[in-house]
């Protein structure tokens, strides 16, 4: 988008002031030929940050209900502050059902490296089971078709990854990645795409886009319902388990499918995957045995409640022990150093920002991933 000198684009977004226990609203402006910020109290009417340079916040970031850090505030964005940013940038952004089928969630970290190299956002994601009535309402378009029983039976035979997706003109783009619904034909006619590279034929094809707005509207109601139910059952197993969370930083520098292909290719079980928002008192509660002990706490609790993450369920024989020595050292420099083929010696940058958290205690695996996939997950 062409910026010109005097643009500017206006918010209003909500912080949450944990000393307050109160909602505070701000009017944020950002001008996008310089990257500056400024930020209006509403209630108060006066200035609350001048107009200051700050390179964290990019203008894709800009859109009603994300969430956005501000030096280190973290504001949620709930409205245009005026009718030129609605104008703007209300149409611009488009979202949409991906949905990883059966056949291809061993390939879900490659799948989402190609989501994410193609522009999208990944505003949800869950991985799944769905029972046969929810096959039936997904595939209901399909009722008549006389290879219906064949794509129930397939949708069914095993967990899918369902992800809501962001970006301009994201329905066309969407299904453009995919390639021609046969696989057979999109490695004649679009041999780059998902389809080409993951799908077998024209019902195992990898994944699946709507074709229209309304489809996708009602595709994501059933996956990620607006009530707040949850939908079509996680796959957690709670068994011979240790928690692994990709940290908001590595999320939103576009590193969740790389670091889904290493843990893969390290041979671990992801039996269960699923994208959080979690909230500051949330993630007290859950790093509560750090509080007092480890010096980073206070950041360690502002990284992992500044955007999303993704909790994943590892599985293994002797799960924690070999998990938390895949993940490396805390600190991403010492990894370096030491253990160099280690997750967070690739991935991670600081102390705090170290792209994964793992269960330390082998006691606690059990404990941590119930912690999201039992209690946050309802």
């Amino acid at each position: 988008m062409k910026t010109n000198q005097s643009e500017r684009f206006a918010f209003i977004a909500e912080w949450y002031d944990p000393n307050a226990s109160l909602l505070r609203r701000y009017e944020l402006l950002f001008y996008p030929t310089d990257g500056s910020v400024e930020m209006h109290d509403v209630k108060n009417r006066r200035t609350f940050l001048k107009r200051t340079k700050y390179e964290d916040l990019r203008l894709e970031d800009l859109f009603i209900g994300n969430k956005v850090n501000v030096f280190s505030r973290q504001l949620v964005l709930i409205d245009y502050g005026d009718q030129y940013t609605a104008r703007q940038l209300g149409s611009r952004k488009e979202k949409t059902l991906a949905l990883i089928k059966p056949d291809a969630v061993s390939k879900a970290g490659e799948i989402i490296e190609m989501i994410n190299k193609s522009g999208f956002t990944i505003t949800k994601l869950r991985m799944m089971t769905l029972t046969r009535k929810e096959a039936a309402d997904f595939h209901v378009d399909h009722h008549s078709r006389p290879f219906y029983n064949e794509l129930i039976q397939f949708i069914t035979s095993g967990p899918v990854i369902a992800m809501e997706i962001l970006r301009d003109d994201a329905i066309c783009e969407w299904k453009r990645l995919l390639g021609p619904a046969n696989s057979g034909l999109s490695r004649t006619d679009a041999p780059g795409s998902i389809r080409a590279l993951f799908g077998t034929d024209g019902v195992r094809n990898a994944a699946h886009s709507p074709d229209t707005f309304a489809s996708a509207a009602r595709e994501m109601e059933l996956f990620f319902p607006s009530s707040g139910g949850c939908g079509p059952a996680n796959t957690a197993k709670f068994t011979n388990c240790t928690c692994c969370i990709i940290k908001p930083h590595a999320i939103s520098e576009g590193m969740l499918g790389k670091i889904l292909i290493a843990i893969r290719d390290a041979c671990f079980g992801m039996s269960a995957i699923q994208m959080f928002n979690l909230d500051r008192a949330n993630v007290e509660e859950f790093y509560e045995v750090y509080k007092g002990v480890v010096s980073e706490y206070n950041d360690m609790v502002t990284e992992l409640c500044s955007g999303p993450c993704v909790a994943i369920e590892i599985q293994q024989s002797n799960p924690t022990k070999t998990f938390r020595e895949f993940c490396g050292p805390a600190d991403p420099e010492i990894a370096r150093h030491l253990r160099p083929e280690t997750l967070r010696a690739i991935f991670g940058k600081t102390k705090v920002q170290n792209a994964v958290h793992c269960t330390d205690l082998p006691e606690d695996g059990l404990l941590e991933v119930q912690y999201f996939f039992k209690i946050l997950d309802n």
